[in-house]
């Protein structure tokens, strides 16, 4: 059993690091862009704040632990399966430097290495359609209008036009911390969800409550991977989308970190790349002159789309090529 646990957990931390890499993008994207921080300050302090959001628990990792397939159906294969889809779909979407939703590739996984094991009867529909589908749908509009409006407000301020570039590019830095924090808040509790359930599967512990090892280890895997940086994303979400300017930058990370914490406390396991991506939209329809690159939305809006079926597609796959591991259910 020791095999399958170590199995597990270094699957578990593989997805962590393919979660910060890629997702990096969306903390940093913007404050590059900017220039209000350069590449290499942007990504470490995304490293430190990451890193101390993810140690702070939300309910998003009892969503995953409870809330999309049964537990007591669930085993080693399953578990397995689910993170190999997803972190397969993590580095082919890479690849082709798409920011696609670290969050809906894990949930993808679940659900399809769970259909094929327990069958529809296990999987939490009604829990996947409140927590997961509606919040995937409606974040990135939530998103859109609250950076709209705060740009829209903004824009008939007294503050002088001369100085807002300087002011806006030190309330950026402070607004990306703060969505650097709210990343690791979010994202780092799926890949301690993943693996307690993965440990509670093989009877390692008798409960889904999070072990402090597994939050520290995931909580430092995470800072990681967001080291390693994913420039090729970073190049998509920050200069493909719109020209961004100090006080787009400031109001969309901001508008970002207020709903994927709203959401993290709620349990929702939302897409900090939808959030971050739908704020600068918001920020780009309310300038003035401002210019969406639809053509980018439009290939966003596909990989999107298609995150949680590729992901399940992915686990599908590799639940077969596992037949040959034993499971722990009868």
């Amino acid at each position: 059993m020791l095999e399958l646990v170590i199995l597990i957990v270094l699957f578990g931390l593989i997805f962590d690091f393919t979660n910060g890499f890629h997702d990096t993008a969306n903390v940093v994207s913007t404050v590059i862009a900017t220039k209000a921080l350069k590449p290499l300050v942007a990504i470490s302090f995304a490293v430190a704040l990451n890193t101390i959001g993810a140690t702070q628990i939300s309910r998003v990792a009892h969503t995953i632990t409870s809330s999309i397939i049964n537990p007591n159906i669930t085993t080693e294969r399953v578990i397995l399966s689910a993170l190999s889809g997803a972190i397969i779909w993590n580095v082919f979407t890479w690849y082709l430097a798409l920011p696609c939703s670290s969050s809906y590739s894990l949930v993808g996984g679940l659900i399809g290495s769970g259909v094929v094991h327990g069958g529809l009867e296990n999987i939490y529909i009604r829990s996947i359609i409140i927590l997961i589908l509606l919040p995937m749908v409606i974040s990135p509009f939530v998103g859109a209008i609250t950076s709209f409006s705060l740009l829209k407000l903004l824009q008939k301020s007294s503050i002088d036009a001369k100085k807002r570039p300087k002011l806006f590019r030190y309330l950026h830095i402070g607004s990306s911390s703060l969505l650097s924090l709210s990343h690791g808040f979010n994202d780092a509790q799926k890949s301690m969800g993943i693996i307690t359930l993965g440990l509670y599967s093989l009877n390692f512990i008798p409960t889904t409550n999070i072990p402090l090892w597994v939050i520290l280890s995931c909580a430092i895997t995470m800072g990681i991977g967001t080291a390693s940086g994913g420039m090729r994303v970073i190049k998509t979400v920050g200069y493909k989308l719109t020209k961004i300017a100090p006080e787009q930058g400031f109001i969309s990370d901001f508008s970002a970190s207020v709903v994927i914490i709203s959401t993290s406390l709620l349990g929702m396991p939302i897409s900090s790349t939808n959030m971050i991506t739908g704020s600068i939209t918001g920020t780009g329809l309310a300038k003035k002159h401002g210019v969406i690159q639809w053509n980018t939305w439009k290939k966003l809006s596909i990989a999107w789309a298609l995150t949680i079926p590729g992901a399940a597609i992915f686990s599908i796959m590799i639940y077969f090529i596992f037949g040959l591991i034993p499971s722990s259910a009868s």
